[in-house]
């Protein structure tokens, strides 16, 4: 949902120099992709630890990481379906990591560990019906919460939490809730597609 204008801004003015430095530093795209992975599991378990900043200011990192080795295979001419896949992965495996470490920091709390399990779940359905969707021939892409939204509203409603302005339930309803309207958004405009 990242408007297309800051998405290109973004690339051109950060994202591309980085991936430049990398490149010239040897540094490959599949390198790129699994120490975004590390960094954001590492970030999960400081989290399940008990620091809520820390913790969310890593797992921003490592996605900050990762969004860069799709232009490292593209200036290094390295773009294969391999690659995708572990990109594609170690997302999958770095979401479940962030929601197990918020699950674990919460766990005296029934409801909010329910609320995590509904992000994680919903995390995991929108991805699935984008593929689902470009399986059938249609664009799978949509809906307010893509990956990098889940990220940094994660992050950026967790992180006060080691503040100790609110708690942990400020982010998960809303993550629980926009998450689920993007599974329906995604459902609804393949079943459209489908007719």
């Amino acid at each position: 949902m990242i408007d297309q204008r800051g998405r290109s801004w973004l690339t051109k003015h950060i994202v591309s120099p980085i991936g430049k430095v990398l490149v010239r530093l040897r540094i490959t795209a599949s390198m790129v992709t699994m120490l975004g992975l590390v960094v954001a599991v590492a970030g999960a378990i400081v989290l399940a630890n008990g620091h809520p900043f820390t913790g969310a200011f890593l797992i921003g990192l490592g996605g900050g990481i990762d969004g860069v080795d799709g232009t490292v295979a593209r200036l290094t001419g390295t773009v294969s379906r391999r690659g995708a896949f572990l990109d594609t992965m170690s997302d999958r495996v770095g979401e479940v990591a962030m929601f197990a470490g918020v699950a674990w920091f919460v766990a005296d709390d029934p409801l909010l560990v329910l609320l995590a399990i509904i992000s994680l779940g919903n995390s995991m359905l929108i991805p699935y019906a984008r593929a689902k969707a470009e399986a059938e021939g249609l664009d799978g892409k949509g809906g307010i919460m893509g990956r990098a939204e889940r990220i940094i509203l994660f992050c950026l409603l967790l992180m006060p939490v080691g503040w100790d302005w609110w708690g942990a339930e400020v982010m998960l309803w809303p993550m629980a809730t926009l998450t689920a309207i993007t599974v329906g958004q995604r459902f609804w405009k393949a079943w459209v597609g489908l007719g």
